[in-house]
């Protein structure tokens, strides 16, 4: 943005527009923002306020151009403004917002769904991958008639009450609440377990495996930036919950249709012959961008919920015609011939740039991707769980991150988030961020 120009011809600078917003918004908003990563509390700097986004790119408050590594936090796979969900999403506006009441539309979307992912018989659309993931805990209870659950530190389900929980002190104790306003008793049926752990696993499953109700899991963890669950870990996860009657859930927001076609599980599936999760949580993808996430899975575990069974889970905007067009133009687009091949390599190539642009510079620097996912961290090696990951270098990150940004490159502002490539990304689009890389990398 040009300076102004004052009568006796001496430049002013005018404040950012980003900044005006910012503090407007921290006057009304806690912290300035309606989601807490959004604040830059962990990267320092005022927010990025976003006007307007076309393609693999948004524009901030004061015009200024970014390439978005993003995307919304993942639904946006297609790219911003993608002409066949822009179209669909303006013909159901005009059909009418919501209604309360069913449409087809949504029968439409959950046959499409349960068609790509074969574990799933039968689903819930809902309106976040909060309430999909706490509504996913009610019916595993609910259907097993148990209490105890496990989940895994770095392992993110949203903001949940009884998911909200960090690892206890040793391994027959249960979490500890990570929130104010979690009392302690909401989360003392919570067992937290370090990812990648088999040996933990099989000892947790030997002292409580009779009254666990559930396994959660995300199989490739997006809130420790890009940690993939071990196939042996994975494939005792899911001896281990069939030999006690535990139910495996996964949580595949993030990753569902991110990743492949079928999702994370699919991937394992490939892997381990047979494999499928008991339950499964979407989001982001499955709506475009729009509100809507769904949990669904095996037909007599889903037929617990009301209005057939005892476990009783509403919503009023469930199934919004709006997003539901949404969700279907997106999964069209996404099973095109060649649709998931051209991301996974445009997404490799730019992890292979960032970490030769690093590695020439002698900077450590490991980084992973699948699909349209991808994560970096400033170390040798590829981290298996969340410890690990807390020791990565935080400053270098943040220095990188603020880098880029003046650069017009969007990354995640927090060491610990996954990043993601749209189809909308080009080659030239790489190239600008891995030359940005390159001169950040070499100027240390």
């Amino acid at each position: 943005m040009a300076p102004s120009t004052s009568a006796n011809s001496t430049p002013v600078s005018r404040p950012s527009r980003n900044d005006v917003l910012f503090e407007r918004a921290k006057a009304l908003i806690p912290g300035g923002v309606n989601s807490p990563v959004r604040a830059f509390k962990a990267v320092g700097g005022t927010p990025r306020f976003v006007q307007r986004a076309q393609g693999a790119y948004f524009w901030d408050a004061d015009d200024k151009r970014y390439i978005d590594y993003i995307g919304s936090w993942g639904p946006m796979i297609l790219g911003h403004g993608h002409p066949g969900v822009v179209e669909a999403v303006q013909k159901a506006a005009l059909e009418g917002f919501s209604f309360g009441a069913p449409t087809e539309r949504e029968v439409e979307l959950a046959e499409e769904i349960i068609k790509l992912v074969p574990s799933i018989e039968m689903i819930r659309l809902v309106s976040s991958g909060t309430e999909a993931a706490m509504s996913a805990l009610r019916l595993a209870r609910g259907a097993t008639g148990r209490s105890k659950i496990i989940k895994f530190e770095g392992c993110y389900h949203g903001h949940a009450d009884a998911l909200l929980v960090k690892a206890g002190s040793g391994l027959a104790t249960f979490g500890n609440p990570t929130s104010a306003g979690v009392p302690p008793e909401v989360v003392q049926h919570t067992l937290v377990l370090e990812y990648n752990n088999v040996q933990q696993l099989e000892e947790a499953f030997a002292l409580h495996g009779g009254e666990l109700a559930c396994l959660m899991i995300e199989p490739i963890a997006g809130n420790m930036n890009f940690v993939r669950a071990s196939v042996p870990f994975m494939k005792r996860c899911r001896e281990l919950c069939s030999q006690y009657g535990a139910l495996l859930v996964f949580d595949e927001v993030m990753s569902g249709f991110r990743v492949g076609l079928a999702s994370a599980q699919g991937l394992y599936a490939q892997m381990l012959p047979g494999f499928e999760p008991d339950m499964t949580v979407l989001g982001k993808v499955i709506g475009g961008g729009m509100p809507l996430a769904a949990f669904g899975g095996k037909r007599e575990v889903m037929q617990q919920l009301a209005p057939l069974g005892p476990v009783y889970q509403a919503g009023t905007l469930s199934g919004n015609p709006v997003a539901t067009a949404c969700g279907l133009a997106t999964l069209k687009e996404l099973q095109k011939p060649g649709f998931y091949e051209a991301l996974g390599a445009r997404t490799q190539s730019l992890v292979a740039g960032l970490t030769q642009a690093a590695s020439s510079a002698g900077v450590p620097f490991c980084g992973d991707s699948e699909g349209g996912m991808f994560g970096f961290f400033l170390m040798d090696q590829l981290p298996q769980n969340y410890a690990t990951v807390m020791t990565t270098d935080s400053p270098a990150f943040n220095k990188f991150f603020h880098a880029m940004l003046d650069s017009g490159i969007y990354y995640a502002p927090a060491l610990y988030e996954a990043g993601f490539v749209s189809a909308a990304h080009t080659a030239a689009d790489i190239e600008e961020t891995v030359a940005a890389a390159q001169r950040f990398f070499s100027a240390l």
